[in-house]
């Protein structure tokens, strides 16, 4: 469908959406852009009449409830309009896990490779009244988003199936190191991000912390290079190799909060004020202060002391940054 048809055809909808009354073909013709202006010429009429009538058709084919007839007995013509109960979204409603997986999908929107499937599903979503949680709105950036600057290449190529280079520095090496990657999947674990695939110089199974690659990485060869193995799991494979001692974090949430961390923690019950007790475990627990900060008043640090102290710490260096000098 062309850009300029398929324009016309949302036009026409949200005109016809917007009333509950008639249109006649005379008022869409005047008031929807896109359509053969009036002249007053038969040929200028005979365009009209022929664009309305295959617009007509389009939007039944879609399923668009188009429905025609008079809004009073006065009316000379037939008149357009679309029923909204019967247009509408039904009701929509979504389990825990489903509206974390929809949280999360919102911290990818700084990804090209995802905005625009990620903001359509947020609007229809939105449209039918379901809360995704989007942190509140909170500025402070969890660790668990799009937000590092190898995350799009290492996607990109993953779902490519292209090869990827980069150069990558490991905490006990003072230089980074050149490495080649088959990409099968990037992947969430404890707040960070992680690439795993198939080292090519060392022809095995890794996963690299996207966070210490040095540089962008860069995609060669032909896309559909390889595939990955059909039984590959990639969160036991980070769970594999990345290290670590293990915390045991308890906090409190507001009930209808915080979807996204529940879905990683284990409920213990309701608190004497209200809130919902959480056990969550990380072996990278500044990085889960990061996360814990940025869901604000919502979410409070039980214990250990040192994760309420570092989360209140950042949460006050971000109050500091809002105050005027």
């Amino acid at each position: 469908m062309a850009a300029k048809r398929a324009e016309r055809l949302v036009n026409l909808v949200i005109a016809l959406l917007s009333t509950r009354q008639y249109v006649t073909a005379a008022r869409i013709r005047a008031t929807v852009p896109g359509y053969e202006p009036d002249d007053g010429t038969d040929r200028a009429d005979e365009a009209f009449k022929r664009m309305f009538e295959r617009d007509k058709a389009e939007l039944r084919e879609m399923g668009v409830p188009l429905e025609t007839g008079r809004t009073s007995a006065f009316d000379t013509e037939d008149g357009y309009r679309i029923a909204r109960a019967d247009y509408e979204l039904p009701e929509i409603t979504l389990t825990g896990e489903e509206a974390a997986a929809v949280g999360l999908a919102l911290r990818l929107w700084e990804s090209a490779q995802l905005a625009g499937a990620a903001h359509s599903a947020l609007v229809k979503l939105k449209a039918a009244g379901v809360d995704v949680d989007a942190s509140r709105g909170i500025p402070l950036q969890p660790r668990l988003d799009a937000g590092e600057p190898a995350f799009e290449p290492a996607y990109a190529a993953a779902r490519d199936r292209r090869v990827l280079e980069f150069d990558y520095r490991r905490p006990d090496e003072e230089e980074p190191r050149r490495r080649h990657v088959q990409p099968w999947g990037v992947i969430a674990w404890h707040g960070r991000w992680y690439l795993g695939g198939l080292d090519l110089d060392r022809q095995q199974p890794r996963v690299f912390r996207l966070s210490r690659v040095v540089g962008t990485p860069k995609a060669t060869g032909p896309a559909g290079a390889f595939e990955p193995p059909p039984d590959v799991d990639l969160g036991a494979m980070v769970a594999g190799q990345v290290g670590g001692e293990e915390h045991v974090v308890v906090v409190r949430a507001r009930p209808g909060t915080a979807n996204g961390l529940r879905r990683q923690a284990t409920p213990l019950g309701p608190s004497d004020d209200g809130d919902d007790r959480l056990e969550l475990r990380t072996t990278e627990p500044w990085g889960l202060a990061d996360r814990l900060a940025s869901f604000g008043p919502d979410v409070l640090v039980e214990a250990p002391a040192e994760m309420r102290d570092a989360v209140i710490g950042r949460l006050t260096r971000l109050a500091a940054m809002g105050e005027p000098s």
